[in-house]
């Protein structure tokens, strides 16, 4: 047995409901012993204040016995010996004032360690619930539905609409459309091809598809992913208390100075007094405090920690793993480009497209439709609509048929625009949903899972935190992971990676892993600490998570890093502090300058002293994040507003670079003037009101307007490009109404030049600005 497995039986010694009332009614009674005695003896009662006292005493012995036995078994003395001893020690001489105290001390150390200890149980119903039980057996013309157990290799099985994939196999007849989520947290549906392979576990999210099974169900991929949950589980044992690792060395140096000032002094009464200022009341108090007062301060920023292992293993973590899908992106599609082929605008493609796509439920249509919404668009009465799985939807408006989704294959070879669109999307990583009219390619909207605004800011404070490694796991392809591991200046990145995979990372340091899928559950069991994303995250990733982030919002695992690492150092200041106290007072009763009453009441005044130090963790850390004014906080969301809808600015000044090829096409002049008119009625006025709004708000958190000194140099670039293209038109409308040949290229540059410097400008916005408020 290892030590994890060992860590976890003693853990379980005592049953859950004991420890769960054992150490308020210890606490109840060891206090009211104590008060009572102390009232007996103001009345005189010296025989009752003892008795009391003494009662009090041996409360606390009983229990403390079994602490001791059960951390014997596992190999391990820890602080509780001492307090035994102490006890004990105290009865025997007849010291039954210390020996109360001691007791009030030791049960109130219990109960603030059990509220820093809240385990709760990683339940994986959920991966359990979505479990297929059973199978659509095909055999001839008949279908049956068997127990899943039943099903061979060789069987052929039918996936209805909405089921789960039951087995591993190989897709037979028409093509599947699938939702794979569940096995590498990817949004976007699949579609397997007749002869490919599907893993269990994968929804069908088409039309019922046949499938020939290729492994029985307990050798199948999904039930290797509950399999790996529960061992990873299983095997997670709750970490050493901080107070133990310091009595490694803290118990036997206290026995020794015990023994010797018994031995050099022939007195007991000294021996116990070394013992009584010994009790590690500092270590007792001073981690579950901190530890609590930490927790505390995490579940405002919402992050609920499930215990103060967790948190206090978060504190001392270096190497950081973190699933690509729903945590370091938003988790759903977003539309970032659109191109529209010569005679079409970029409106009248998404206006189409949605018109067709709202009545489908596909992610990428519901995308389109939600992008032309927030535009503002009158999405037509489109007739007729059919969606066929893998494909796409079709509809008719007014006698015209319109198409969106793959293109099919007989549109080659593709026009110019086509192509750059196409190119646009591979470069970009980014799906592509293509618009036709009457089967004439009329657009192309690309859509991709865009990067979380907070994530590179989220990053730069884990760092600061002290984290040396950050990897990411995905199952996505490898050139999407590159460039997003590229921008946030990850250290290593592992694409296409399996839930064994991401399993097998564990080990190599005091890892955490963070995820919000079912597949990403076996990682965060088997992590030293899991993190869920659990605001929309899976409900299984979050019952196998030790830390959960219940906003959707990945800068809380910062917050987490940072109360986690402040509130560590805080209980380890306090405990040393205490400790070196305790070893001064272990001096002087060593040399009977200390008696045990005495002894007892200095080491409450030293408890006091490290509890008053250890509830500094329940103050925010001023040094974390800049502190935003509510006012600021409400400019900075108006201005996010604003971004979202400017962001078809940026796409008409793309548009109006592609379509600049000859000076004399009056539809490429059309365009320019079309963008002169976007930037000054929408974009420099917004950027205008940045400058003079929004930039001196921020200055005074960000340390002065030196910080957004930056950001104003970009407000001038783009005010200066601006005022180029205005003249291109000026000069433009000097010749006729017809741009010059030598203007071209000048005219090209500027638009290219700005559409960059608009993109680049807007994501530093997002990621420094934007992302501070709450």
């Amino acid at each position: 047995m290892d030590q994890r497995q060992a860590g976890r039986q003693g853990e379980r010694a005592t049953p859950a409901p004991a420890r769960q009332w054992l150490a308020p009614v210890l606490l109840g009674f060891t206090a009211a012993a104590l008060v009572a005695g102390g009232a007996a003896w103001l009345a005189g009662a010296r025989i009752l204040a003892d008795a009391c006292w003494a009662v009090g005493t041996v409360a606390a012995i009983v229990p403390s016995v079994t602490w001791v036995v059960a951390a014997l078994r596992r190999g391990k003395a820890g602080v509780d010996l001492i307090a035994v001893l102490a006890l004990a020690g105290t009865l025997a001489t007849g010291e039954y004032l210390a020996g109360a105290l001691i007791a009030l001390m030791l049960a109130t150390g219990r109960w603030l360690d059990a509220a820093a200890e809240r385990r709760a149980s990683h339940d994986l119903r959920h991966l359990l619930e979505h479990a297929p039980r059973t199978a659509r057996r095909r055999i001839g013309d008949q279908v049956n539905i068997i127990d899943l157990a039943e099903v061979r290799v060789g069987d052929l099985l039918v996936v209805g609409p909405g089921e789960v994939a039951p087995v591993d196999g190989r897709i037979e007849g028409r093509a599947a459309v699938l939702d794979e989520s569940v096995l590498t947290g990817e949004s976007a549906q699949v579609e397997r091809a007749a002869g490919e392979r599907v893993r269990s576990g994968g929804v069908n999210a088409g039309a019922a598809f046949e499938l020939r099974a290729e492994a029985s169900a307990r050798d199948s991929t999904y039930a290797e992913i509950v399999r790996l949950a529960e061992q990873a589980g299983a095997e997670a044992a709750p970490v050493v208390r901080l107070a133990d690792r310091y009595a490694a060395w803290f118990l036997p140096l206290s026995l020794v100075v015990a023994g010797l000032a018994w031995l050099v002094s022939g007195s007991a009464v000294r021996a116990v007094a070394v013992l009584v200022v010994a009790t590690p009341c500092p270590l007792l108090l001073a981690a579950p405090v901190a530890i609590v007062s930490g927790l505390s301060r995490a579940a405002r920023q919402g992050v609920v920690v499930r215990d103060g292992a967790a948190l206090e293993t978060l504190g001392r973590a270096r190497t950081l793993v973190l699933d690509k899908t729903g945590t370091l992106t938003a988790g759903r599609p977003r539309l970032i480009d659109i191109a529209a082929a010569p005679g079409h605008s970029v409106t009248e493609v998404l206006t189409l497209a949605a018109s067709v796509d709202q009545f489908s439920p596909h992610v990428l249509a519901q995308a389109i439709t939600d992008e032309a919404r927030a535009r503002g668009l009158t999405l037509r009465p489109v007739r007729d609509v059919a969606e066929v799985p893998g494909r796409g939807a079709t509809g008719r408006l007014d006698g015209t048929v319109l198409s969106v989704g793959r293109r099919g294959h007989d549109v080659t070879p593709l026009p110019g625009w086509a192509r750059a669109a196409d190119n646009r999307a591979t470069l970009d990583g980014a799906a592509v949903a293509w618009l036709t009219v009457d089967a004439e390619l009329t657009g192309a909207i690309l859509l991709r899972d865009p990067l979380r605004h907070d994530a590179p800011r989220t990053l730069r404070r884990l760092r600061e935190a002290g984290i040396t490694r950050l990897l990411m796991l995905t199952g996505d392809r490898a050139e999407p992971a590159r460039e997003i591991a590229a921008v946030l200046g990850l250290d290593d990145v592992h694409a296409q990676q399996t839930p064994a995979d991401k399993v097998a990372e564990r080990g190599r340091a005091v890892t955490v892993m963070v995820g919000d899928g079912v597949n990403d559950a076996p990682a965060l069991a088997a992590a030293d600490v899991g993190v869920a994303m659990g605001a929309r995250g899976s409900s299984a990733s979050s019952e196998a998570a030790d830390i959960v982030l219940t906003t959707d919002r990945v800068d809380r695992l910062a917050d987490a890093a940072v109360i986690a690492v402040r509130a560590r150092r805080i209980a380890v200041q306090s405990a040393l502090g205490g400790m070196l106290l305790s070893l001064a007072a272990m001096a002087a009763a060593a040399f009977g300058l200390l008696p045990p009453a005495a002894g007892a009441l200095l080491q409450e005044a030293i408890d006091v002293a490290v509890i008053i130090n250890a509830l500094r963790a329940l103050r925010l850390d001023r040094t974390a994040l800049p502190t935003i004014e509510p006012a600021t906080e409400q400019l900075i969301r108006h201005f996010a507003a604003e971004h979202d809808g400017l962001r078809e600015v940026i796409e008409a000044v793309r548009e109006a670079a592609d379509h600049l090829t000859d000076a004399a096409d009056p539809r490429a002049l059309d365009t320019v003037r079309h963008v002169d008119r976007l930037l000054t009625d929408r974009l420099l006025p917004h950027e205008l009101a940045e400058e003079h709004q929004l930039y001196p708000a921020l200055a005074p958190a960000l340390g002065g307007p030196e910080a957004t000194a930056t950001m104003s140099r970009a407000h001038t670039e783009i005010h200066r490009l601006a005022r180029r293209i205005a003249a291109h038109l000026q000069l433009a409308d000097a010749n006729h109404g017809r741009l010059r040949d030598e203007q071209l290229d000048d005219l090209r540059a500027c638009l290219y030049g700005l559409h960059s410097v608009l993109r680049l400008h807007f994501a530093q916005e997002e990621e420094n600005y934007f992302s501070l408020a709450r």
